[in-house]
């Protein structure tokens, strides 16, 4: 390996290399990691419908290039594919003896900095939600490996086998979900409130439980077969009820049994402090 192979693949960050296009000739270890995809892939692509850049800067680059001097660019917001933009530090620089061709390195902005800017009232909790949203990336990546594999192996499959590979399939989906709002710097949304079975959900939490850290117990069902829909978020009421079961789980011994039960009671209100408050008959 010459010295200049061995400085290619020791840097530190994700560089690559341009033709006068813009199309990547050349990609070190750290851009193909960055791209999840191989330099042989790579090879021939404009880089910049790979990395995706939320300033405009054609005419800067194009400048840069034709006058052969270095062009950077701070706190730029990139997004590859469809994930979420990250924080980098832009540094493009023309490649010695190869006219047009430019050479791009990425640096992505320290997680202190960005911390520092968001509110002190917030910060413990930004900074705790930032450091996940680095990993959501990597997360979903196995996630989407774990999905597919559920799918084809649901093709040969049948009964209780095939509502398993079902199962998975929709936990990670909904796992997904979940890393999609710790992107989003975890925005309280609204609930998305429509009719639903309460049923249907509270059986993919059994479900779930039983699968999962409930597998010592029994859990039985005490539905209310009249109940009508009712209006919620089916995604934050599977995270609520799922919740319930872990607190009832861990409070129980190594085997029990769990019941889960509905039922419709008139009476029930919920009492504020003035006396007033709304009927709760959905139990």
């Amino acid at each position: 390996m010459t010295f200049e192979e061995a400085l290619w693949i020791s840097m530190p960050i994700p560089v690559a290399v341009v033709d006068g296009e813009d199309r990547i000739l050349s990609v070190n270890v750290h851009s193909e990691s960055l791209l999840n995809a191989s330099q042989k892939t790579l090879l021939g692509q404009r880089i910049w419908d790979k990395l995706i850049v939320d300033v405009q800067i054609e005419h800067s680059l194009a400048r840069a290039r034709a006058q052969a001097f270095p062009l950077f660019i701070n706190d730029v917001k990139l997004s590859i594919s469809d994930s979420s933009p990250q924080i980098y530090s832009l540094q493009i620089a023309p490649l010695a003896d190869h006219p047009g061709h430019m050479l791009i390195l990425l640096q992505q902005r320290a997680m202190a900095s960005r911390i520092k800017r968001q509110d002190s009232a917030k910060t413990a909790t930004k900074s705790a939600v930032g450091m996940a949203e680095m990993l959501a990336h990597e997360i979903k990546n196995p996630l989407a490996g774990i999905t597919g594999a559920a799918q084809l192996l649901s093709m040969n499959l049948e009964g209780n086998d095939l509502d398993l590979t079902a199962l998975i399939v929709e936990e990670s989906r909904r796992i997904v979900t979940l890393i999609d709002q710790v992107e989003r710097y975890g925005d309280a949304r609204p609930p998305k409130l429509q009719p639903i079975n309460i049923h249907d959900v509270l059986e993919k939490a059994r479900k779930s439980a039983f699968l999962g850290f409930g597998g010592h117990l029994y859990f039985k069902k005490d539905y209310d077969p009249s109940l009508p829909h009712t209006f919620g978020d089916a995604d934050q009421l599977l995270q609520v009820f799922l919740n319930l079961l872990k607190n009832a789980a861990e409070a129980m011994p190594n085997t029990g049994t769990i019941t889960v039960r509905t039922y419709y009671k008139p009476a029930y209100q919920l009492r504020r402090t003035d006396g007033h408050g709304p009927n709760l008959p959905l139990q």
